[in-house]
């Protein structure tokens, strides 16, 4: 099985100018050309990841009335529940096959948070859920922070260029569950080809495989990572402010084979967006004659909701 370059965050964290310039050269590399590494020296313990999937799973066990109760309308499904087959990726007319929540900044601790996000919702049956839903997205997103650090740096800018837009930034926690599937799928799967639509995502290891990438000859390969890995991929958001110099790679879940359609699949990524302020216009050291800017002038804020709308959680 191929799989996707590994780098180690201790790296980029120590103070050995080689260690952090080996990491910097090493996921600029690779998001030039894939899009994705598997991350490993990262702030998500075990023990947390343990705990976040007995209270994810705990969730989704629910029943279908009691999980429904935290399907807030109008929040085009920015915060809670989000039912089975209700979101399709771009371009495909059949629903995916999965329900997910999103967890968010808190917004009622933090008093610094000046944009209108809407608060988390609180689920009663499971309240560990809400608590170790929180301390994990603290913790990606501290990650994220220090990836785009190194990015930064990678692209020749200065290197918390990021963090103004990503600290109380946009960001989402997505825990999903892949039901098992009853009856011939036809054209849908578990998650359709698609971009992301945020500047990077970290996606701890998923309980089952079915995640494939398509490298530049338009193979798709099966992504692996281990235990103590995250996978962390470029989104269009990044794409597009580079101008294409960093790689927002198509990806998808396929369905199981069908003597594994019993079982339940969960996965957990953390989409990292900045603020909606954010100017997604290309960045002019990304500009040449050779490489003419692609993309019309956006913020972050514009571009979201232009792919909510693409995706049917927008009307």
């Amino acid at each position: 099985m191929q799989n996707i370059p590994s780098v180690d965050l201790s790296d980029f964290l120590s103070e050995d100018p080689k260690r952090k310039k080996k990491f910097v050269d090493a996921i600029g590399k690779a998001y030039e050309e894939i899009g994705f590494v598997a991350l490993k020296g990262h702030f998500l313990s075990d023990e947390l990841t343990e705990n976040l999937y007995k209270e994810v799973k705990a969730f989704f066990n629910l029943p279908e009335e009691q999980k429904k109760k935290y399907e807030i309308q109008g929040l085009a499904g920015q915060r809670g529940y989000t039912s089975f087959g209700k979101e399709s990726a771009k371009g495909f007319k059949d629903a995916d096959l999965k329900e997910f929540w999103h967890f968010g900044q808190d917004t009622k601790f933090n008093k610094e948070i000046k944009d209108p996000y809407p608060e988390n919702v609180e689920v009663k049956e499971v309240p560990g859920f809400n608590t170790v839903g929180k301390t994990t997205y603290q913790q990606l997103e501290k990650t994220a922070i220090y990836v785009l650090r190194a990015l930064a740096v990678y692209l020749g800018l200065e290197e918390t260029y990021f963090d103004h837009y990503v600290i109380g930034g946009n960001s989402i926690l997505r825990p999903i569950h892949y039901p098992p599937i009853i009856g011939e799928p036809k054209g849908a799967v578990r998650a359709a080809e698609h971009g992301d639509i945020n500047l990077i995502t970290l996606l701890m290891g998923a309980s089952a495989s079915g995640l494939e990438v398509k490298n530049k000859a338009g193979e798709w390969i099966p992504v692996t990572a281990l235990p103590e890995q995250l996978v962390v991929n470029v989104g269009d958001m990044l794409q597009r402010l580079t101008n294409n110099k960093l790689r927002s790679t198509i990806h998808r879940v396929v369905n199981p084979p069908r003597e594994e359609w019993g079982n339940s699949r969960y996965s957990i990524p953390f989409f990292t967006h900045p603020k909606s302020e954010m100017s997604l216009n290309c960045l002019e050291i990304c500009i040449d004659e050779n490489n003419p800017k692609a993309y019309d002038d956006i913020t972050a804020g514009e571009y979201l909701n232009e792919r909510l709308r693409e995706l049917g959680l927008l009307k």
